[in-house]
């Protein structure tokens, strides 16, 4: 996981491991980390660790966040590079981050059953047929089994419940129905620009 290096003196290259989300840093004690120097404020800055890189924020301090010499108030960080809050220093030892992919307790069912047709049913729902299969362990899924976990951007990721690895549809994915305003508006829309294209008049039958 990423961490920063504290390197000021008094605090004897003191390791922060940072976590997934927003980091609070300041002097005040409801910190995540509380750095206790008078140049550094209540609450002094934010350090936002999330799957696409660090960030730091500065929070109105009193005495500023800097990356190297330069004063900031929003930057991205990179290993190797020095951080300061008023005069306490830190060395950005890396940016890591290991996402962890929660895994889903569930029992490992019968074999599916297999139709005339060669389409399988779900082992746990004999009601449906298998749609998804895991890409690592091989099991069959219907698409009631498939766990889905939304990420950042609104990329859904589709789970197996058992070992947690992705899976993969088994042929096309069914499209979803059209909602019934959507329905309606194609319904309507020939009409309306026919209407438009005659003026409003109605098209002479003779």
């Amino acid at each position: 996981m990423a961490r920063l290096l504290l390197t000021s003196n008094g605090f004897a290259n003191k390791v922060i491991e940072l976590h997934l989300g927003v980091n609070h840093f300041g002097r005040g004690k409801d910190n995540d980390f509380q750095i206790e120097h008078a140049t550094v404020s209540t609450r002094h800055c934010d350090i936002e660790l999330t799957d696409q890189g660090l960030v730091v924020r500065d929070c109105n301090s009193t005495n500023g966040t800097f990356l190297g010499d330069e004063p900031v108030q929003e930057a991205v960080l990179s290993a190797g590079q020095t951080l300061r809050l008023g005069e306490v220093e830190f060395v950005v030892d890396n940016i890591d981050v290991k996402v962890a992919i929660p895994k889903f307790e569930m029992p490992r069912p019968a074999p599916p059953v297999v139709l005339s047709d060669g389409a399988l049913i779900c082992p746990r729902h004999p009601q449906a047929q298998v749609t998804h299969r895991c890409t690592f362990c091989r099991e069959v899924l219907c698409d009631t089994c498939v766990r889905r976990m939304r990420r950042r951007g609104g990329k859904v990721l589709k789970l197996c419940p058992l070992c947690s690895h992705p899976v993969e549809a088994l042929g096309p994915e069914k499209k979803r129905k059209k909602k019934f305003f959507g329905l309606l508006q194609s319904t309507v829309k020939l009409p309306f620009l026919h209407a438009r294209k005659t003026g409003g008049r109605e098209p002479d039958q003779s």
